[in-house]
């Protein structure tokens, strides 16, 4: 069942519906509320939630979501290590995940609480849709993988999914046409658990690859294949679901306590500030070119390349390249001074330089205008926003650039042809994080770097780390330098009494 419209009333934010109906939250009731791990999110949540909850809910499963689909491409799902690591990161997180844990209230309310946030921000774009959708998917396959299997058909039933599990009396008058019948049992009954009786319309997908027993108009599916109609079913209510939201967004964004909030999200950065915090100083412009071709990401390596050679970049290169220098130890007096002698370069006349660049470099370290001190780019804003035109050179390359053009750049950073092709198949199936951390190993022979790539600057650290013999973990997190515009803080603390609501409803 899916949410009913967004209103916003005063200092609540209410889902509501036709018919409504009132979870209560006493203690004898809890598990009423969340009888298991996992769910369909057919409800949205009740009660009330400040703006600092709101905010820590929503980060906490993004990083979540990026877990799942960092080791969705590193892994193979299902195997053991894929289980372990994505456990652990549940843990950590602590979201719900076994049906057997005590005292499960406060993770799967935060399970649930922090998906409806995140239908609001990965609505907005067709992009943003499909990859909520997958990793929530991928999610999900894992919490299901890991249910008792005691407790299928009550989930089953919880999630409004008609599936009943036959007899043994029914199983044993159909095993021999049901095992035929399903490749993934391998031809040996001894696999053969569960079976459940499903209409035909749903098990279509198996119908048409030939792998489920037919009688009567009903699928006969085991339990092995279960997981795949219960994910297409998943699926296919999460995208209406995230319709519905995105013809309510207006209204949230009129809000402007969480509008800021939620145009960040998407596009949010879960991990360590690189302001210059400890490291200017620490680099010399006579280090630059050769920690270009050893240190750099791709997305800067080429906009170094593009200065050196045209001695320019327009606005959009400096923006990112300029503070992505400030990251990682340049100074004040060192930025002017590096990008004037470049410039110099190409003929530009000294005191043109002084009067129209030096402004946007001091600006960017905070000591003009709003006196903002600018922090660099991480992947995703580098992604997702400001994309590169003719005779540009920022962006990111793994996402703007030509799929051969890539290549050949790959070539040129002596990346063998099987990494080549390891790198364009991530690249084509949207993951551009993951090709760069990929990147990232084979530039640095590693097996496994040992962390999520999410920003420039934190690829350039994690290589010092590994050429200066160590190889330690960033903190990943880091609440308050996340939302990087003044207008998010002056929200917050502006609007930081009143909370936000959510109320239940069913139609």
């Amino acid at each position: 069942m899916d949410p009913g419209p967004l209103h916003l009333q005063g200092n609540k934010m209410e889902f509501s519906g036709g018919k409504r109906r009132k979870l209560r939250l006493a203690d004898d009731q809890r598990n009423a509320c969340y009888p298991h791990s996992l769910q369909f999110y057919l409800q949205p949540p009740s009660g009330n939630v400040s703006l600092t909850e709101f905010e820590t809910l929503a980060i906490d499963r993004v990083k979540l979501l990026k877990t799942v689909e960092n080791l969705g491409v590193s892994y193979m799902k299902g195997t053991e290590q894929y289980q372990s690591k994505l456990e652990a990161e549940l843990r950590k997180l602590k979201f719900s995940y076994r049906e057997s844990l005590e005292d499960e209230y406060e993770p799967r309310r935060k399970d649930h609480i922090s998906h409806f946030i995140l239908r609001l921000a990965y609505c907005q774009s067709e992009d943003l849709r499909r990859w909520f959708i997958q990793q929530e998917m991928d999610l999900l396959r894992f919490r299901f993988s890991i249910l008792p299997k005691d407790k299928i058909q009550s989930f089953l039933k919880d999630s409004h999914l008609q599936f009943e599990a036959i007899s043994d009396e029914e199983k044993a008058l159909r095993e021999q046409d049901i095992v035929a019948s399903s490749p993934s049992l391998g031809g040996a009954p001894s696999g053969l658990e569960s079976v459940y009786k499903i209409p035909f319309a749903e098990a279509l997908d198996l119908f048409r690859g030939r792998r489920v027993y037919l009688e009567n108009g009903f699928a006969y599916v085991p339990h092995k294949d279960i997981v795949a109609i219960i994910l297409n079913e998943f699926r296919t209510k999460l995208s209406k679901a995230l319709a519905l939201t995105a013809r309510s967004l207006p209204a949230v964004q009129s809000d402007e306590r969480l509008q800021p909030l939620l145009n960040h999200l998407s596009h949010s950065y879960t991990g360590q500030d690189y302001s210059t915090q400890g490291n200017a100083g620490k680099i010399s412009l006579d280090q630059i070119d050769s920690l270009s071709t050893k240190c750099f990401p791709p997305c800067m390596r080429q906009l170094h390349k593009a200065l050196r050679e045209n001695h320019h970049l327009r606005h959009g290169g400096r923006v990112q390249y300029g503070l992505f220098l400030k990251g990682i130890g340049l100074t004040l007096e060192q930025a002017l001074q590096f990008w004037k002698q470049e410039f110099i370069r190409g003929k530009m006349d000294p005191d043109k330089f002084d009067k129209g660049y030096s402004y946007n470099i001091r600006h960017s370290y905070g000591k003009e205008g709003k006196r903002t001190d600018y922090t660099p780019y991480s992947c995703m804003k580098i992604i997702l926003t400001n994309t590169p035109g003719q005779g540009d050179y920022h962006g990111c390359p793994f996402r703007h650039s030509d799929p051969e053009l890539l290549r050949q750049k790959l070539q040129a950073y002596k990346i063998p042809p099987a990494g080549i092709s390891q790198i364009l198949d991530l690249v084509k199936g949207t993951h551009y994080q993951v090709a760069c951390q990929k990147f990232f190993e084979m530039t640095h022979n590693v097996d496994d770097c040992g962390f999520s790539l999410s920003h420039p600057n934190q690829f350039f650290f994690e290589s010092q780390r590994i050429l200066s013999g160590g190889l330690d973990s960033f903190d990943l997190f880091s609440l308050k330098d996340l939302f990087e515009s003044d207008d998010v803080g002056r929200t917050q603390k502006k609007n930081q009494k009143p909370a936000t609501s959510f109320r239940n409803s069913s139609q």
